[in-house]
C-alpha cells in the first residue's frame, strides 16, 4: 500500500525518482498525499482525517478525491469491512463486484457462498454470489450495508459499482479525478 504524508495542497508535483507523487490543487483543504511505485495504476488522493473531522464538526462531510490513473481509469484502495482491496471505480457496473481473492481478503467466507446470480462480464455470462458488505470506504467516503457480488470468473479486478456509488450524496468526474460526496 502507498506511504502517506499530509500536506496543504498548493501545486502539482510529478515524476519523483521511480515513482510519482501527485498533488492536486483542489479546494478540498488539507490533502493526504500518497506515493506509489511507477508501475502502480495510480495513487489515491483523499482529504486527511483532520480535515474530515473538522468538516464533520461543521456539519458538512468533506468530498473525497480519487485521482485518475495513467490508464485513464479511476483506481482506488477501498477499505471493505476493515480490509484494503484495490478496486476499479466503474459507474457502468450496477453493483460492487469482487474477485474471489478480493472477497477472501475482505473477510468473505467463500465456502458459504451460493453462486445463483447470472451476471454479464466482458468475457460473457457467468454466475455470481450475492453478499452484503458491512462497511465500504473509499478515500474517506463511507457507506454501510453495501450489496455486492462475488464473481468467480470474468473479472480481471474488483469493481466499485453503483451499489456503492449510488448510496453517496453524489459523485463527479473531472479531467484529473473523481470527487465522491459522502
Amino acid at each position: 500500500m502507498a506511504n502517506s504524508v499530509g500536506v496543504v495542497a498548493t501545486a502539482t508535483i510529478c515524476a519523483v525518482l521511480v515513482g510519482e507523487v501527485v498533488l492536486h490543487a483542489k479546494p478540498l483543504g488539507r490533502l493526504n498525499i500518497q506515493w506509489t511505485p511507477a508501475d502502480a495504476p495510480q495513487a489515491d488522493v483523499a482529504v486527511s482525517p483532520a480535515t474530515r473531522d473538522a468538516a464533520a464538526r461543521d456539519g458538512h462531510p468533506p468530498a473525497a478525491y480519487v485521482g485518475k490513473g495513467k490508464d485513464g481509469h479511476y483506481w482506488a484502495w477501498a477499505e471493505i469491512d476493515g480490509h484494503p482491496v484495490r478496486v476499479l471505480i466503474d459507474t457502468g457496473a450496477s453493483a460492487v463486484a469482487l474477485t474471489p481473492e478480493d472477497a477472501r481478503r475482505a473477510g468473505v467466507d467463500l465456502e458459504l457462498l451460493v453462486y445463483n446470480r447470472d451476471v454479464n462480464t466482458a468475457q460473457g455470462v457467468t454466475h455470481a454470489a450475492a453478499v452484503t458488505l458491512n462497511h465500504v470506504s473509499v478515500a474517506g467516503a463511507e457507506v454501510n450495508g453495501v450489496e455486492a457480488l462475488v464473481v468467480p470468473r470474468g473479472l480481471s479486478s474488483s469493481l466499485l459499482g453503483m451499489s456503492y456509488l449510488g448510496r453517496l450524496e453524489g459523485f463527479e468526474a473531472t479531467r484529473s479525478g473523481l470527487i465522491l460526496h459522502p
